[in-house]
């Protein structure tokens, strides 16, 4: 077999193999937005819960909710996910406990989420006090997205050439000023992309939220204080699908699961046009 035709199997498989998890992804957005659409409209998305009849009230507390959520998240993992990138790529000697320290955050980027549910309730919620509440949501879920943001952010770090630097520090700069105004002027586009993604699976997350922070069972109240309680739409569809006895539940499940996915949608893009400005200022 000629290396041509091993190629064209090659990429076809590819080609396939994208088409039917595209597929997938069609069927499942079809099926959600087929069951739950018609619940959709302004009293769904601007009313108070009712959990004695869902059909009078509405999601707008587990709107309010996620959109804290992914604030605080955003706050708490992208500049530390930066910063540890920064002294791993420009800082850090080359040796085994960096390796090994790099080998353990590509690890924990794969730790299921539960386990990361159950650090939080152990150190947040009990050693630290912060009881069940935003902050411990927080701090949960931005120990899980952190993993992705290192990891892009140095990969994004890594990808400067190092003549930039080296260009740099013989005009005189010192190694923060390359850093701040060579490095991560042309860095930061790249770091956003993994920040997204940490960040839209955060988003989508229940587990952890079970255990530090989240409640089904609230009457309609906005937190006001990062040591409130809160509602979220991952957690809400989770218990409308599998707990709530209304017949309304599944459909009332499809139809938070739609503004669940516009959420992060919105989120995602917001943060695509950020990477997109700081990609216009690449001279290079």
């Amino acid at each position: 077999m000629s290396r041509r035709t091993k190629e064209k199997i090659f990429f076809s498989l590819m080609g396939l193999a994208g088409i039917i998890s595209v597929g997938i992804l069609i069927v499942v957005i079809g099926y959600i937005v087929k069951l739950g659409i018609d619940v959709i409209d302004l009293q769904f998305l601007t009313s108070q819960w009712v959990h004695r009849n869902i059909a009078k009230g509405g999601i707008l507390p587990s709107i309010y909710g996620t959109l804290y959520l992914g604030i605080g998240i955003a706050a708490f993992s992208i500049p530390a996910g930066m910063f540890c990138a920064i002294y791993l790529n420009e800082y850090a000697k080359s040796g085994k406990l960096v390796r090994a320290v790099r080998i353990a955050i590509r690890n924990l980027a794969g730790v299921p989420s539960i386990v990361y549910g159950l650090y939080g309730f152990s150190v947040f919620v009990i050693f630290f006090g912060l009881g069940k509440s935003l902050i411990a949501a927080w701090l949960t879920l931005a120990s899980m997205t952190l993993p992705w943001t290192i990891t892009a952010s140095e990969e994004a770090l890594k990808s400067i050439p190092s003549s930039f630097r080296d260009a740099s520090l013989a005009l005189g700069a010192s190694k923060w000023q390359t850093i701040r105004k060579v490095v991560l002027p042309h860095a930061i586009p790249g770091m956003i992309t993994g920040s997204i993604i940490g960040l839209a699976r955060a988003l989508g997350e229940t587990a952890p939220l079970l255990l530090v922070g989240g409640a089904f069972y609230m009457t309609g109240a906005l937190p006001i204080s990062p040591f409130d309680q809160f509602k979220a739409l991952p957690l809400d569809i989770y218990f409308m699908a599998t707990q709530h006895s209304s017949e309304f539940a599944s459909s009332y499940a499809a139809g938070m699961a739609i503004v669940l996915i516009l959420l992060i949608f919105a989120i995602s893009a917001g943060m695509i046009l950020i990477r997109r400005h700081y990609r216009k200022k690449r001279v290079w």
